[in-house]
């Protein structure tokens, strides 16, 4: 058993220091808002494509993935079939919509179908669920700091939060892209190590570590049960894993700002489309690093399943090997929450403060908000991060979060099919449809969630807001004609 060295706190110092101000100096020729959250449309697509991964996995699949097969099997990677099929709709469907105008939000193209209200209505509902899901992100980063230093969460979850928002204040989105595809090279390093090391820890290596999961079933990835309260199956995977990813990357601001970045449909087309079989080989890789781990410790049982790779990282690896990995631990958690303060400032600004004060995107006083507006919520998403501590002991972060995001999803994305599908659908009947949607799948999570799984909730509130905004729109619509 090793300790966290002087040597690993040098790789992790350097490390932590050099992206911080690589990332400020990014963002030195920025003038006008479309630079600073759109990197003026001119970021390669496999940049991109990257930038995506890192974003929507981030510290959730370093710490959590592992812990999530640790403690059952590698049936999660059945909603990667579904994070594959549901990008591919949205390349198809929505993505040309965004790109018929200059649109420099996912809201944006509510607004042409349906209205400036409708456009705000979504944008709010991004926030707070981005504000919510993003802070448990930010938890689960602090653990291996917290772990190292011995310092209270509250205090790690500080320190991470204001490096990440130095680069992201002066960098923008230019920064964010760039620093995320050196952080998701990092943190899949960190992976790869970690693999190489449990073959040489592991009596029998990888051989004897899938050999003695397979007897206890622990391999087994494909479930074809249609129990809704079993979370992880084919069916769940699928259906549910493609509506959540149509939401996500369709309606998410946080992923839809980047595909906003590339320069034509076509590259944004491919960005989308391969961070889906890019996420397949990333969740794979650790669902297997968290089924070494279950040999390594002999099923050891740990008070929360983010701890598992954090504490191996740090008490098993060699000294200056646990630096880099915990290097990589935060370069998942920067890369994310730069993504998120990124993407809530840019809602807001251009959601909210530009149309209000009548400024274009192009504005230089549009900059100058969104570097306010940055400031405002990465002060939001450490306060909640630290809220959370006391809540944390029962769940995965990477479900908590997931289950965050879920609960209005369904919602949002009813939305964009009834504005693309529905051309009888008013605003006012857009947003009933979203509130019945997400108001259905919040009370299943209230009163009955052993009843209904949390990857059935997109589907089931994108069906409810799209039916219901449906009839209540063909309704006003033939009292109107009438």
């Amino acid at each position: 058993m090793t300790a966290f060295t002087g040597l690993d706190l040098t790789v992790l110092v350097l490390y932590l220091g050099g992206v911080t101000l690589w990332g400020a100096w990014l963002g030195r020729h920025q003038r006008t808002g479309t630079d600073y959250f759109l990197g003026n449309r001119e970021l390669p697509w496999g940049a991109v494509l990257l930038s995506v991964v890192a974003t929507e996995t981030s510290t959730l699949t370093f710490l959590s993935i592992p812990g999530v097969s640790y403690f059952g099997t590698l049936a999660f990677l059945q909603l990667t079939l579904g994070y594959l099929a549901g990008r591919i709709v949205v390349a198809s469907l929505l993505l040309p919509s965004y790109y018929r105008g200059e649109l420099n939000t996912a809201y944006a193209l509510l607004e042409t179908r349906f209205g400036t209200g409708t456009r705000r209505f979504a944008s709010g509902i991004f926030m707070i669920t981005r504000l919510l899901a993003d802070s448990v992100r930010l938890f689960a980063t602090a653990i291996p700091l917290a772990l190292i230093t011995g310092w209270p969460y509250s205090l790690s979850i500080g320190i991470i939060g204001v490096l990440t928002l130095v680069y992201t204040y002066f960098g923008g989105i230019r920064a964010v892209v760039w620093v995320d595809v050196l952080q998701m090279a990092l943190y899949l390093l960190g992976a790869v190590v970690a693999f190489a090391v449990l073959q040489t820890l592991v009596t029998g290596g990888w051989g004897g570590i899938l050999g003695s999961a397979a007897a206890e079933g622990k391999l087994a990835w494909l479930d074809f049960s249609a129990d809704p309260a079993v979370p992880y199956t084919f069916w769940a995977g699928l259906l549910g894993g493609g509506f959540l990813s149509m939401a996500s990357h369709g309606t998410d601001q946080l992923i839809v700002q980047r595909l906003l970045t590339c320069k034509d449909l076509r590259s944004s087309q491919k960005a989308l489309i391969g961070s889906g079989l890019a996420v397949i080989v990333q969740f794979a890789l650790f669902l297997l690093v968290g089924i070494g781990l279950w040999a390594f410790y002999e099923g050891h049982a740990f008070e929360r399943p983010d701890e598992i790779f954090a504490l191996f990282i740090i008490e098993e690896l060699p000294a200056g090997v646990t630096g880099l990995l915990i290097a990589g631990v935060f370069a998942a958690a920067m890369s994310s929450l730069s993504s998120s303060i990124n993407s809530l400032a840019s809602a807001t600004a251009y959601d909210f403060w530009a149309p209000l004060r009548g400024k274009s995107a192009d504005d230089g006083g549009t900059l100058r908000a969104g570097r306010l507006f940055t400031l405002v919520w990465a002060g939001l998403l450490i306060g909640v991060a630290i809220l959370y501590i006391p809540m944390s002991e029962d769940a995965a972060a990477v479900e908590v979060a997931l289950t965050i995001a879920s609960l209005v999803y369904g919602g949002l994305l009813g939305a964009f099919f009834l504005g693309v599908l529905v051309p009888r659908v008013d605003q006012r009947s857009v947003i009933f449809g979203m509130l019945a949607g997400i108001a259905t799948v919040t009370s299943i999570w209230l009163f009955i969630p052993h009843l209904v799984g949390w990857p059935w909730f997109v589907l089931i509130g994108f069906v409810v807001t799209f039916l219901v905004g449906t009839v209540f729109g063909r309704n006003r619509s033939e009292v109107a004609s009438r």
